[in-house]
């Protein structure tokens, strides 16, 4: 089981737009049963559970270890993980985080928050982080070698460097 990508699967929640039932079938768009039993009704679960985990990633990054902690394990209360074997054959053999029979929104959010919890075990909360582009405020997983990613991606980095030397060549600039 691939505990990484239940992880991302929280940071793509995170940063994805949750307007309406539109939103929330392109965000499963890989989850072919997903993206066709979600229900206006699973967005709002979805947008609540947007709210917790972002405030998750902003206390990790604040090196706000213990809050973090504590707001994780009541989101894994919220939604349990009950694992089962599912596929057809045994070569489609592959996990299921929640129970036969679970909504879409108690299926994805079981896996997300599970993997970012396996993820603060393994990594710690000073791996999440919020991009430091004030402009952007995406989150991500810190997944560099001496953990000192403050991006979300190359585009908000470059951006931003690029802001701040203008800046700088303007306040050199003679009026």
């Amino acid at each position: 089981m691939n505990f990484d990508a239940y992880a991302h699967r929280a940071v793509e929640l995170v940063n994805a737009p949750m307007d309406g039932l539109d939103d929330l079938k392109s965000l499963l768009r890989d989850e072919s049963w997903m993206h066709e039993e979600a229900t206006e009704r699973d967005v709002a679960g979805f947008r609540r559970a947007q709210r917790k985990l972002r405030e998750i990633f902003q206390l990790g990054a604040g090196h706000e270890d213990s809050t973090a902690v504590a707001a994780l394990n009541a989101l894994l209360e919220t939604y349990p993980v009950q694992p089962r074997i599912s596929g057809h054959d045994a070569g489609d053999w592959h996990m299921h985080v929640a129970s036969r029979g679970s909504s879409v929104a108690a299926e994805y959010l079981a896996g997300a928050v599970w993997g970012l919890a396996v993820w603060l075990c393994e990594y710690g909360s000073a791996r999440f982080g919020v991009c430091a582009d004030d402009r952007c405020g995406n989150v991500y997983l810190d997944t560099s070698s001496n953990c000192c990613r403050r991006f979300c991606s190359e585009r908000c980095a470059t951006r931003s460097h690029v802001a701040a030397h203008r800046a700088r060549k303007r306040a050199l600039t003679p009026v």
